[in-house]
């Protein structure tokens, strides 16, 4: 996917929310470290544009809740949650750049959860690669991406990578699966 197209995507998923959530200004956004962040924040800032309502944004870690935690065997990152108002009967849409397993997802609602009770938890994703281990689905999906379990979906976004793009890349040697050396465009 290219800036634009990214751009694009984000702007439909707005519209489909606000078509979906009829009263907005009990919307909370919270977007899932790291990339989900900036995504929230740009939906937010679409949502504004278009209703000319302020959409609350917050960031939510869910390392200390991912299930595979003990396997890993490693001290995790934790980047904090910041989410400036209660969620307590709220409508909070989940925002992540890739929805995979789902095990991501399950982690955040249980971390959501940890922090109030939400009317609903919605959840919305740039990109849907499938493979779903959790019984989870998006509301809002920006892209269908199917792609192998030897591949990995690159989202790049300018806020963390300096530059917008998702790519499929080969996981066995790192390089784009198209011509053995082009990146794949979406």
């Amino acid at each position: 996917m290219s800036p634009e197209d990214i751009m694009r995507t984000l702007a439909r998923i707005a519209h489909e929310i606000i078509e979906c959530n009829k009263v907005v200004d009990n919307l909370i956004l919270v977007g899932m470290h790291t990339r989900g962040v900036p995504l929230a924040k740009r939906l937010a800032a679409n949502i504004e544009h278009f209703e000319g309502l302020k959409i609350a944004v917050g960031a939510l870690d869910i390392n200390l809740y991912r299930d595979d935690l003990s396997s890993l065997n490693l001290r995790p990152v934790v980047h904090g949650t910041d989410i400036p108002v209660s969620i307590d009967g709220k409508s909070v849409i989940l925002v992540d750049d890739v929805l995979y397993t789902g095990r991501s997802t399950r982690a955040a609602m249980d971390a959501l959860i940890d922090l109030g009770r939400p009317q609903l938890i919605q959840l919305a994703v740039l990109i849907d690669r499938g493979h779903r281990e959790m019984p989870i689905r998006a509301d809002y999906v920006g892209k269908n991406m199917p792609s192998s379990r030897h591949e990995e979906i690159q989202v790049q976004l300018v806020e963390t990578d300096s530059v917008d793009e998702v790519a499929i890349i080969s996981a066995a040697n790192d390089m784009p699966m198209v011509g053995e050396s082009e990146k794949v465009d979406y």
